[in-house]
Order: C-alpha cells, then structure tokens, then sequence
C-alpha cells in the first residue's frame, strides 16, 4: 500500500505530502484545483509515460517520490523526476533504475481506474486468473501435466536430433571419450606433482652438485664438525659452558644426522633425460586436454564422466527413445485429460462469475449494462475474456475496449467487490461520472466495502462518495493573478463537514448544506457498520 506521496512542481502542486491510511481516502476539490496531479503522481511512480509539460511553470523540474509497503511487509521507496529539458529519471530505493522496473513494481502495489488506464484486470491473462480464482478451478494437475510434457519433449530434443546429426555427434564424443580415457586421469593433483618432478629432473646436475658441496663442507677434514668439535673441546670440561657444550654437542649430532640424509637425497637424484621428457609431455598433454575440456583436472574429470554418459545414451537411442516416447504418449493423454477437466470447469463458472458481477452493476447507474465472460480456444480454453456492453441492444466488446472511463471504474468496482485477490492499493478516478442521488450513495457504499481489504483512493466531486471515506484530502487552489498553486490537506471533523457542504451547494458555511453533510456523515457511518 502507499504509505507517503511527495509531489513538487507537478502540474498546479507547488509542493505537498500525503500520508496514507489504510481503507479509503478520498481526494475532493474545486474543478481544476489539481486532484487528477495527484493520481498522475501515483501512475508516474508506477512507470507512466513522463512528460515536460507536467512540469509546474517556472520550475526546473518536477518530482514526485513515494514510499510504499510491498505485501511482503518490506518497504520501498520509489521515484521520478521529470526535468524540462531532457530524458525523465526513475530511482529505486535511491538508485538509478529503468521506468519498466518501476512499472514491475507498481503492477503489484497499485491498480488506476479511471481515464489513467493501468488497469491489471484490462489483461486477459489476469482476466482468466480472475476466474479461475473465483470458481475455485483446480489447476495442479493440468500444470504438472503440462511440466511432465515439457520436460520429456526437452528430453528428446536432447537426444541428437535426426539420425546422420546424432551418428555426427557419436563419432564426437567417441573421439573424445578415447582421447580422455588414454590419458588416465585419476588425480586432479596430477599437475602439481608433475611440476615438482619436472623441476627436479631439469636441474638434477646442478641438485648433485651443490648437495655434495654442502655434504662436504660440513664432514671434510677442517670442515663444520671438525672446526664444532674443537669448540667443543676448548670449553667441555669449564663449568661455566657446561650447558653451552651439551648444546654444541646436540648440534653436532644433528649434523652427522644432517649428512648422512644429504648422502642419501644425493643418492636417490638421477639424471634421467629420457625421464625429464616423459614428464614434459604428460604435463604438456594435461595442458591441451585442460583447454579442450576445462579450466582444471576435476573439470575435465567431469566432463569426461559426463560426456560418456550421453555417448551411451545416444548409443542405446532406439531404446531410449521408445521409452521417452511411451512415456511422452501417457504425458499427453493425462494433459488432454486435464485440460478437458479444466475447460469444462471454466466453462461451468464463466456465467456465475459473470452474474456475480452483474449483481453490483445497477445499483451502480449501470442499470442497463451487462457483462459475460466468454471461455473460448481448445482445451483448456485459456482464451478467457470479458465482455462488457453499456446499454440494452448493444454489442459486446472486450473490456479493453469499454470507451467510458467513468463506466469502466464502475466496472471495476464491481469486478473488485467479487474478487478478493489483486494489487492492494486500488484508485478510482471518475469512478462517479454520471452518477448522483442514491447511485452515488451505491457507488459509496461499493468502495466502503471494498476499503475493508483494500486500500483504496477516489477522486471524486460527489459528497455521497466522501462520505463513506475513512480519509478526507481536499486540494485548494490559490490564484493571485501570476501563478497558481494547489495544496492537499487533510480535513477533519468541522473542516470536513464544511467541505461536503461545499460539495453540496458550493457554499461551505451554508446553515443547511451542513445539516445535509451531517446527515451525509451520519448515514455513511451506519451503512458501513451494517457491512
């Protein structure tokens, strides 16, 4: 629901902030003064179609921000600006975004009825969503079917195609199969321990050489243990190196250890040229069947498991392929099955849905109109329309097409008393063209009820209408002869009495007009508590 409405510079609105409330707030004010600004505000924050010219005269700019709760609870802040010059701008949450993502947004927060068409129940899609929902029309088994369908015929596809492009792919993946298969990849660490080996192979001369160096410094005649034992004697038997001397005597037993290790790494080191490029080439062939088949050895691990697996399968095609195609006929006779049981179900609900909207059109000043859904196409007719004809004799046409704004938000209104589901924030404007006396009252009583569940906007020039609102805005426009500027407030108690005696007899502090607005009050009060 809209939580808050910022607009500046919008139109005749200089600047001014709504908040809120959940149920239904209805927006009066003079002709002209800018109630249809704030609408516009609404369907500019939900991806319409900005333009220059609804910038206020003299501003630079115009800006209209709101702040919506989504049905997750989770709430967003969404804005436009619309300069005088230049391309408009759209934000999400403070960031630059695309209008079309405002308008995914604002499709589920907001429906427009009215002469600002952003109607969701306009889709055909959501007209038939419309009815399945309220003839509780089970779908499960249609959509299961129709994935089951799906995902077999995807199978199929996927198993290579006419005979010459599979026996094409088989030689392929044969190729490949043998290629990975001889070179036995069974450690994915393979790599690693291949270039420590190359490493110690190349240099296995130079690794001899320096070993034996090190070797002899320490164990030759004058060498470290010769040069640490005459340490070790010059103090080993003074009292105040004895622990000096245990420690050199430790070292020079880690040293003879030290040599003779060194003796045998010396040992074990070969030069093995032919070795040496054995290892090349195995690295080598790891490096090319990495760039043919992955980024490292777990990768082309995988994909030679993979690729044998669709080998076998396009090898044993003709069994497979019997099978997929035995399991594809039953798919097919469950989803004709189900379609069948969901076009009748349609059928069967299309004039109940139907009569239930028609029940709410004449107390609506749509006495002659009429509505029927037609379920048309294959099973399971999902070519679902609703049709709609203003006056007795007249043709049908699909509820797009209804050219009335004020007949199509009566419409709507109906469709909304007996659909529960839906956008929560519904706005009306017009809703009440060509209405008066008790079809106004109607009309009012219609949104009260739908404001139970809905929040609900109307702009509206009908007291009968206010009266049934939980929130009362009046846009004020002031002229002093160079600019005008609107304002919108909220109104309350004695200020909005005097405003329904405005609406009433255009004179707010007329003695009778506020009894009648009273009365207005009064009544719209009891009939809201009897619903």
């Amino acid at each position: 629901m809209i939580l808050e409405l910022s607009v500046q510079n919008l139109g005749v609105i200089e600047a001014s902030t709504l908040v809120l409330r959940p149920g239904v707030s209805v927006l009066t004010g003079e002709t002209g003064a800018g109630k249809t600004m704030v609408v516009q505000a609404i369907e500019l924050l939900t991806g319409g179609r900005a333009d220059p010219s609804m910038v206020r005269n003299g501003a630079e700019y115009a800006s209209v921000e709101g702040r919506f709760e989504m049905p997750t609870g989770e709430e967003v802040v969404l804005r436009r600006v619309i300069p005088v010059e230049g391309r408009s701008r759209a934000y999400l949450n403070s960031a630059l975004a695309p209008a079309s993502q405002l308008a995914e947004i604002g499709s589920k927060l907001v429906d427009l009825h009215g002469q600002h068409q952003h109607q969701s129940l306009l889709q055909q899609k959501v007209q038939r969503a419309a009815l399945d929902r309220h003839g509780q029309i089970d779908l499960d088994a249609l959509n299961a079917a129709r994935g089951e369908e799906r995902r077999l015929l995807q199978e199929i596809e996927g198993m290579g195609g006419d005979a010459r492009t599979r026996a094409r792919e088989i030689d392929l993946l044969q190729f490949q199969v043998n290629e990975l298969e001889q070179a036995e990849l069974n450690d994915p660490r393979e790599t690693d321990a291949l270039k420590d080996l190359e490493e110690l192979l190349a240099d296995a001369t130079a690794h001899i050489e320096q070993g034996n160096r090190a070797r002899v410094t320490i164990s030759e005649d004058e060498g470290v243990l010769d040069l640490l034992g005459q340490a070790i004697a010059a103090i080993g038997g003074r009292a105040p190196y004895q622990e000096i001397a245990e420690r050199l005597r430790g070292l020079q037993a880690e040293l003879f250890d030290v040599t003779d290790e060194m003796r045998e790494l010396v040992d074990r080191i070969d030069e093995e040229p032919e070795r040496l490029a054995e290892v090349r080439a195995r690295r080598q062939l790891l490096v090319d069947l990495q760039r043919k088949y992955g980024d490292s050895l777990d990768d082309v691990i995988e994909y030679r498991s993979e690729v044998s697996e669709r080998l076998e399968r396009l090898q044993n095609h003709e069994a497979v392929a019997t099978e997929l195609e035995i399991a594809l006929a039953k798919a097919k006779g469950e989803l004709a099955v189900a379609a069948g049981d969901v076009a009748n179900a349609r059928r069967a609900a299309a004039p109940a849905f139907a009569d239930a909207v028609n029940h709410y059109l004449p107390e609506l000043a749509l006495e002659h109109a009429s509505l029927s859904v037609d379920v048309r196409g294959d099973d399971p007719a999902d070519d679902v329309e609703i049709m709609f004809r203003a006056n007795s004799g007249a043709r049908q046409h699909g509820l797009a097409k209804v050219a009335s704004g004020g007949e199509l938000a009566r419409v709507m209104l109906s469709l909304r008393l007996v659909l529960t589901a839906g956008p929560p924030t519904l706005i009306f404007d017009e809703v009440d063209a060509g209405v008066g006396g008790a079809a106004a009252v109607a009309v009012g009583r219609a949104l009260g009820r739908l404001g139970a569940s809905h929040q609900i906007l109307v702009v509206t020039h009908l007291p009968q209408v206010a009266a049934f609102a939980d929130q009362h805005l009046v846009v004020d426009k002031t002229d002093d002869g160079r600019t005008v500027v609107s304002t919108v407030t909220e109104v309350t108690e004695e200020h909005r009495v005097r405003e329904l005696a405005r609406m009433l007899a255009g004179q707010p502090d007329s003695k009778s007009g506020r009894q009648h607005a009273t009365e207005l009050l009064e009544q719209a009060e009891l009939d809201r508590s009897q619903v």
